[in-house]
């Protein structure tokens, strides 16, 4: 017999960081970065034929100070990614990367020294949205699981070194287009 129940009806048991995580996931403020065709279905979903106010995320941010989310739509080219790198640097913590459309994830059908092979070679990326261009209720199913990390996301004295050392890996992880070998 637990303690659920010799409580009386109406009472509500649940720890702090499922509190916290909960009210994270419901005030997501997005910040585009819109570079190509995908940022038009990006667009799309702030729309009443879908509706992303629903999830609170009707704010898209014009400054990266008070945003959360960086949704990168579109290929991201060599002299572009520095300003994405900026951008994200200067997001508060805890920021989240969804990475929109095959040509941010993994430079897509452009193989040349111009285009970055994916924007995680800049930042750590949560969720790879794939498709060319991803359809809108892709975006939202995107941010949909993006809300389901959000809320399972552990705080606390611990969360900095760990999100540091992620993005390390992430960073240190070997390119898409070198793992030809490798996947042989």
């Amino acid at each position: 017999m637990g303690i659920e129940e010799k409580l009386p009806a109406g009472f509500l048991l649940t720890t702090v960081e499922q509190v916290a995580g909960y009210m994270r996931k419901s005030s997501v403020w997005p910040a585009t970065f819109g570079l190509a065709c995908c940022a038009i279905e990006m667009m799309a979903v702030g729309t009443p034929d879908y509706d992303i106010a629903r999830f609170g995320m009707e704010r898209f941010s014009a400054t990266p100070r008070q945003a959360d989310l960086m949704i990168v739509a579109g290929r991201v080219s060599q002299k572009m990614a520095p300003v994405v790198r900026q951008v994200y640097d200067q997001m508060p913590e805890p920021k989240w990367v969804i990475s929109m459309g095959v040509c941010a994830s993994s430079g897509g059908m452009f193989n040349n020294y111009a285009i970055v092979q994916g924007v995680d070679h800049v930042i750590p990326v949560d969720i790879y949205l794939p498709g060319c261009p991803p359809r809108p209720e892709m975006l939202l199913h995107a941010i949909l699981e993006l809300h389901q990390q959000i809320q399972q996301m552990k705080f606390g004295v611990n969360r900095v070194e760990a999100a540091r050392a992620a993005e390390q890996a992430a960073m240190a992880a070997t390119p898409t287009h070198q793992m030809k070998g490798l996947l042989a």
